[in-house]
């Protein structure tokens, strides 16, 4: 079965859209990267060099330093489908990411956000 494409995307070709997304909603680019980081245990420093290397999303998941244990608290539904229920384990780190910025920009407080 052929992998999805968005497994081979560079992570930096999607982040100007998380940030994008966020601005939007006057929202701002260190809470982006705060989501990023508490997510995936990297450092700021960390996720600059990631996004600078132009590493894919399979690479940037599997390097995480360490993912968030709280992370299976995120539920809700992404494109259609819950993130909860998502099988492929990478697709469901890619759509926690996202539901985590979907939530950002529509103005959740950053403790909630966070799961915390």
């Amino acid at each position: 079965m052929p992998q999805h494409r968005i497994y081979t995307t560079s992570v930096a070709s999607v982040y100007p859209h998380y940030v994008t997304k966020a601005e939007k909603k006057n929202r701002t680019k260190d809470e982006v990267d705060q989501i990023i980081c508490w997510l995936t245990g990297y450092s700021p420093e960390q996720l600059q060099s990631r996004l600078d290397d132009d590493v894919d999303f399979q690479t940037f998941f599997a390097d995480a330093p360490a993912m968030n244990s709280n992370r299976s608290l995120i539920t809700g539904v992404v494109c259609g489908v819950r993130v909860e229920d998502m099988e492929e384990p990478l697709m469901r780190e890619i759509r926690y990411l996202d539901k985590l910025i979907d939530e950002l920009a529509k103005g959740k407080a950053m403790e909630k956000i966070l799961r915390g």
